[in-house]
């Protein structure tokens, strides 16, 4: 029995096991507190990219189509894209190829209104531009215009479906892309 006593006396009165056991509490709340405000993080930037007009091509998508090329002749094509809406921007890639051509379309985008402007490039051939047009919910129409190059594109999104259009006056002459997710 003394030699509880002088246990207890050494640790102020208090029985020292107690003492690791409220640290790992306060510790446990500490870390409970940080993983709610992390996950508060996530709901409000998986909220934000969920609303605006862009959020329904928000993800991957992939499929194919065609190309019609300069000399009238159309090739199968295979694409990939991904949008990545925040709010009233997005940033989007469009990578399509077939055995002898390939483009690699990039694009950031942003919305005020039903108003749409941007920049473009594609990387295959090195060409960047402006774009600007009308649109919301998914579903858009556009001009692209470069030095020497000038293109209307339409997306068309419902549900997990979308469709790309693009008519160009050189380069190629147009594709017609069907995408799912």
């Amino acid at each position: 029995m003394e030699h509880l006593q002088a246990y207890r006396a050494a640790g102020g009165g208090k029985h020292r096991a107690n003492k690791p056991i409220k640290a790992r509490a306060g510790n446990r709340r500490l870390l409970i507190a940080a993983a709610v405000l992390f996950a508060a993080g996530i709901a409000s930037t998986e909220s934000n990219a969920q609303s605006g007009p862009f959020a329904p091509m928000a993800g991957s998508w992939s499929g194919g189509g065609t190309v019609t090329l300069d000399d009238g002749s159309t090739e199968r094509i295979r694409c990939r894209a991904k949008y990545a809406p925040i709010g009233p921007t997005m940033e989007m890639s469009l990578t399509c190829a077939s055995d002898a051509y390939k483009f690699i379309l990039g694009a950031n985008v942003r919305a005020e209104g039903s108003a749409i402007t941007g920049s473009w490039s594609e990387a295959s051939r090195n060409i960047s531009g402006s774009l600007e047009g009308r649109g919301g919910g998914g579903n858009f129409e556009v001009a692209v215009s470069a030095a020497g190059f000038n293109a209307n594109l339409m997306l068309r999104t419902s549900g997990n479906k979308q469709t790309v259009t693009m008519r160009a006056d050189s380069q190629f002459r147009g594709a017609n892309i069907s995408l799912s997710r």
